[in-house]
């Protein structure tokens, strides 16, 4: 009897894994067509969104993120955006994904009103939520690498956005990490959506058709996003 047991139990673990499995494989093969290899290729749409990552305590950015600012700073200066929108992990004091970013793309010459900053953005699925409600983006292109564009396309469409890809990855780039994560990550963001998780923080709107220096907030007043 407890050996039928085991063997049922290992059933159930082995058709979970499966199925965690299948779940980002589903989205790869959904979205691919909406990804492009370059900035060149992409469609225009009005705002490319950056989505944040790791960036280092003295505001430096890490690889990843800095691949996905170029890529947007591309866009802008080839017009195939008008605006760009910055989001990420801005949940303590002590760390900040957003404004580092925002500063690179100034330096880059973007000009500040054209850079939206969502400091609420804790992860993909409260990103484009907050894109479409807080920011009225209805139409966008995600700015990530290949393994996280797929997730991203996947939720923004269920949100109802009009989404495309540019996959910011260099030639060489290795993300054998990252691809693996993307089997939870993609289960959770299917259960986000089957749910209709509403975001925690959603605050003030500020449309993306306005002036993204708004948006620029220093740390007394940067609250009005957590409203």
């Amino acid at each position: 009897m407890m050996k039928r047991t085991a063997h049922i139990l290992l059933l159930l673990v082995l058709l979970c894994a499966l199925g965690a499995l299948l779940v980002p494989l589903y989205m790869i093969a959904t979205t691919s067509s909406a990804i492009y290899a370059s900035s060149a290729t992409v469609p225009s749409e009005p705002v490319a969104m950056i989505l944040g990552a790791s960036v280092s305590s003295d505001g430096a950015l890490s690889p990843v993120v800095r691949e996905r600012a170029d890529t947007a700073v591309a866009l802008y200066h080839t017009h195939k955006v008008e605006k760009i929108l910055v989001t990420g992990d801005d949940g303590s004091l002590a760390y900040n994904e957003v404004y580092p970013i925002g500063k690179y793309l100034l330096f880059a010459g973007v000009p500040q009103s054209d850079i939206f900053l969502d400091y609420a953005g804790f992860d993909t699925y409260s990103s484009m939520y907050r894109a479409r409600s807080v920011f009225g983006v209805t139409s966008l292109i995600i700015v990530s690498q290949r393994f996280h564009l797929p997730r991203a396309l996947y939720i923004s469409r269920s949100l109802g956005l009009t989404a495309y890809g540019v996959d910011a990855s260099r030639v060489g780039d290795s993300y054998a990490y990252n691809f693996l994560r993307e089997v939870p990550a993609s289960s959770k963001a299917l259960w986000d959506i089957l749910s209709h998780r509403v975001p925690k923080y959603l605050g003030t709107q500020f449309p993306i058709k306005g002036d993204g220096s708004a948006t620029w907030v220093g740390g007394a007043v940067e609250m009005v996003y957590f409203e």
